[in-house]
């Protein structure tokens, strides 16, 4: 069997650990811009105006458009996660980066797509809000919510950053698991792979997810239980994968 240790690697004059780390992630954030900027405008462009369009054109805006795409950015997020591990860990460890310092930036890149996605959600709701109320529509909401209003911004950050992040760290433990271990033993650890996941709809309990438990019995937990527990499981997630990756060669051994 091959360990692969990691060590402290000699860097040119003035450049430190922390310079390192933000060219790491400048790396990800320049070549994952497409996909996540991508899916933005995709999802404005389809579900706000292209669904006000049909619903004017068939019986009249009764309903927030905006709201039907809401389980959207958990799968888009963890298609993103997935995406993060295999895409940039062979690269940049062949530049001399370490397992370690990759993890940590796919936490930083992760917690930042996931903030920001979150707040595109605030911001595209509270458009929504003005454009209804300036022509007296309905901005009926069509799944359960943390919220109960899209006037509730906080209530709205929270519900969509917690989900996308749980959702992110699935798809960091899904996308490590596959690309280190192989097909076959990423199969058998898809029950690991999905605990962030789940996590996160059992302690948010929102959009379609939430009539099904609702269904057999299941209340959401306070808020103030949830969201600390949903960040402690997303964190352990990306340390879990860092532990996976840690003892990969860039090759595997023959034999």
């Amino acid at each position: 069997m091959t360990v692969v240790v990691e060590s402290k690697r000699s860097m040119p004059g003035g450049v430190t650990d922390w310079h390192r780390l933000r060219q790491v992630l400048l790396a990800m954030v320049v070549g994952l811009r497409q996909m996540l900027v991508g899916y933005w405008v995709v999802m404005i462009a389809a579900f706000l105006f292209g669904g006000i369009a049909i619903q004017l054109a068939t019986s009249g805006v009764d309903h927030s458009m905006w709201d039907y795409g809401s389980a959207s950015p958990k799968y888009f997020s963890l298609a993103l996660g997935v995406t993060l591990g295999p895409a940039y860990v062979a690269l940049l460890v062949a530049q001399g980066v370490t397992r370690r310092m990759i993890s940590v930036a796919a936490g930083i890149y992760l917690t930042g797509s996931a903030a920001s996605t979150a707040l595109l959600w605030v911001l595209v709701y509270q458009f929504e809000h003005l454009l209804y109320r300036s022509q007296g529509w309905s901005q009926t909401l069509s799944n359960p919510h943390v919220f109960t209003s899209p006037t509730q911004v906080g209530l709205i950050f929270a519900e969509f950053f917690l989900q996308i992040l749980s959702h992110e760290a699935t798809g960091w433990l899904l996308g490590i698991t596959f690309f280190r271990l192989g097909f076959w033993r990423g199969v058998l650890l898809l029950p690991l792979s999905f605990v962030p996941a789940v996590a996160g709809e059992l302690l948010v309990v929102a959009q379609w997810f939430a009539e099904a438990l609702k269904n057999n019995g299941y209340h959401r937990p306070p808020l103030a239980v949830g969201a600390p527990s949903v960040l402690v499981v997303s964190a352990l997630g990306v340390y879990v994968g860092y532990l996976i990756l840690r003892p990969m060669a860039l090759k595997p051994a023959k034999g």
